[in-house]
C-alpha cells in the first residue's frame, strides 16, 4: 500500500448545515482525532442573556487521520466533506501542516473572548512580518504581526492558510520576537 495512504495527516472538512458538533461526536465516538474551534458567544432569550460555548466557524472541523481512514469514515459520516483547492485540474483535500495546526489549537483552545476569526476573504496577508510571541498566555505562538481592519493596533494573526485566520488579541511589543520577513501565497501541502 501506498505510505502517503497511512501518513497521519490534519485534514481540512465542512460539515453543512452546522452538522460540525454532530460529526465531532461521530468521530469521538470512532476514536478519531478531530478539532473545531469555539469561543464564547452571549445569546439574550426573554430578557435573558446566557453564555454559551459555540463553534467559532460554523460546518468547519479539523480531522487528524490517514487518507485511508478518511475514505472509510466518509462512508459512515456521508455529511463529512473535504475542504479542496484545485491541484493540476483535479481537487485535492486541503492538507494541514502539524505545527499550523498545533499553534492553531493552542490559541483556539483558551476560548479568549478578544479572539477574532477571519476568513481569507476578510484578511488580506499579502505581506507581514513573521513574529513569536514570548510570554503570556500566547507564550510560543508564532504567526504574522499584521494591521487588522477595524483594529486600532497591530495584532498576531495565527494563518491556516486559504481556510481561516484567528487574530490573537493585541500583543505588547516587548512581547514579540521577529522571526522573518515572509510573503503568503496559495496553502502549502506536504505531498
Amino acid at each position: 500500500m501506498n505510505n502517503d495512504e497511512e501518513n497521519i495527516v490534519w485534514f481540512a472538512m465542512r460539515a453543512p448545515f452546522c452538522k460540525e458538533l454532530e460529526a465531532k461526536r461521530l468521530l469521538d465516538k470512532q476514536a478519531i482525532e478531530n478539532f473545531v474551534p469555539m469561543c464564547y458567544k452571549v445569546f439574550e432569550k426573554n430578557n435573558k442573556k446566557r453564555r454559551e460555548l459555540v463553534p467559532a466557524v460554523h460546518n468547519l472541523i479539523f480531522v487528524r487521520t490517514t487518507r485511508r481512514i478518511i475514505r472509510e469514515t466518509k462512508r459512515t459520516v456521508p455529511f463529512l466533506q473535504y475542504i479542496t483547492m484545485p491541484d493540476a485540474g483535479k481537487n485535492s483535500p486541503i492538507i494541514v501542516p502539524d505545527i499550523q495546526m498545533q499553534q492553531f489549537i493552542s490559541v483556539s483552545r483558551l476560548h479568549n473572548e478578544r479572539l477574532i476569526y477571519l476568513t481569507p476573504e476578510e484578511i488580506n496577508l499579502a505581506k507581514g512580518t513573521r513574529v513569536r510571541v514570548l510570554g503570556g498566555p500566547f507564550d510560543g505562538v508564532e504567526g504574522v504581526f499584521v494591521k487588522v481592519r477595524g483594529c486600532r493596533s497591530k495584532r498576531v494573526v495565527i494563518l491556516i492558510q486559504g481556510i481561516l485566520a484567528v487574530v490573537v488579541a493585541e500583543v505588547k511589543p516587548d512581547l514579540i520576537e521577529v522571526l522573518s520577513l515572509i510573503h503568503i501565497s496559495e496553502p502549502t501541502r506536504p505531498y
